[in-house]
């Protein structure tokens, strides 16, 4: 089935109708879908595998989504660069309780990932880096841009993602967030989607998104930008208090604005620019 848009409720209608076994959504469109009120009236029997990426997934969502639709869940993160998927969290990875719920999952067949510091060489498991991967799938270059493509493969064929993350014991890769999105607060480097994560948890979040703004004395503060779900009311002292509960008091958000719907592109990621542009106004860059 190809649908010329996406619209939660035609999606059921393809459930209903047409028996779909397996389909591919972005954790945005995945939230619409279940929140959608016939979601839990709906025969889920047929639909084998839901595979999802492009941008982090709350805990809770998908914990609700693996309730509602009752089949197995597939993690993809790759890039254009690389081709498409490059690791994979499996279905049986998706079991509540084991750390690597949070983990973007294990690199494919062939796929080579490595965790790189600012110099380019490698970091121990635990420890966050740029995330590199390296195989026979990834691009020869950016077209006419000989500069970026240095920048991206560098001398050793090892291709920087972008993205901050880090390899467990295991070989599950977790991802923290984009390099460019990190946040420097006293000196200390604060990943959002580490923040997001923990306001998360809260029953009455609905989605989140955090980002840095200026700040006199610590150079960037975390600010906090949440929806909550219909019906319920949240104060930002009680989710301030519930957050610092979760991680360290440092990464915790120091103002918490809410919203009716966080901006996003059409590909359901979130456009943080547009949250931070206002209070950066005036500033020379976009770091303090």
């Amino acid at each position: 089935m190809i649908a010329r848009e996406f619209d939660p409720n035609k999606v059921l209608d393809f459930f209903r109708d047409y028996g779909i076994s397996k389909l591919f959504l972005v954790p945005a469109a995945m939230q619409f879908i279940v929140r959608q009120p016939r979601a839990r009236e709906m025969d889920f029997s047929k639909l084998r595998y839901i595979l999802y990426g492009a941008s982090p997934i709350p805990a809770a969502l998908l914990k609700e989504c693996i309730s509602v639709f009752g089949c197995g869940f597939v993690q993809m993160y790759g890039m254009t660069e690389t081709t498409g998927t490059i690791v994979v969290l499996a279905p049986e990875d998706h079991v509540e309780g084991r750390d690597c719920m949070r983990s973007a999952g294990k690199a494919l067949p062939g796929i080579e990932i490595a965790i790189l510091d600012a110099d380019g060489k490698p970091l121990p498991t635990g420890e966050v880096g740029e995330i590199a991967t390296r195989s026979a799938s990834n691009m020869v270059g950016y077209w006419n841009l000989p500069d970026a493509t240095a920048r991206t493969l560098g001398r050793d064929n090892w291709l920087r993602t972008g993205d901050a993350g880090y390899l467990d014991g295991d070989g599950f890769l977790y991802i923290h967030d984009r390099i460019k999105d990190m946040i420097i607060s006293g000196g200390e480097n604060i990943y959002p989607a580490e923040v997001e994560s923990a306001i998360c948890d809260h029953p009455d979040v609905a989605e989140v998104a955090v980002i840095g703004i200026p700040d006199d004395t610590w150079g960037e503060a975390v600010k906090a930008v949440v929806v909550v779900k219909p019906g319920k009311e949240l104060s930002a002292t009680d989710l301030m208090k519930f957050t610092r509960e979760r991680i360290a008091g440092f990464k915790a958000p120091k103002t918490i604005d809410f919203i009716a719907a966080l901006p996003r592109n059409a590909s359901g990621k979130i456009l943080r620019r547009q949250l931070r542009d206002p209070y950066w106004v005036g500033k020379e860059r976009q770091v303090n």
